[in-house]
């Protein structure tokens, strides 16, 4: 395996955390009575998006 193979594995590991974050946030504030997407669910999601690009770019390189 690649050093580009095991850093794409890392970063799909920590895009899976992220998302079971934004899924985290989204539960608390519907429990909450909010009725619109936490800022902070929108900032775990654009922050997972950047990972998954991430994962593209370096998976294309091997």
């Amino acid at each position: 395996m690649s050093n580009f193979n095991e850093i794409v594995s890392q970063l799909e590991t920590i895009s899976e955390q992220l998302a079971d974050e934004a899924l985290k946030a989204l539960k608390e504030a519907h429990g909450a009575g909010a009725t619109k997407r936490p800022e902070s669910e929108r900032q775990i999601t654009q922050a997972r998006r950047a990972i998954e690009k991430a994962i593209g770019v370096l998976s294309r390189l091997d």
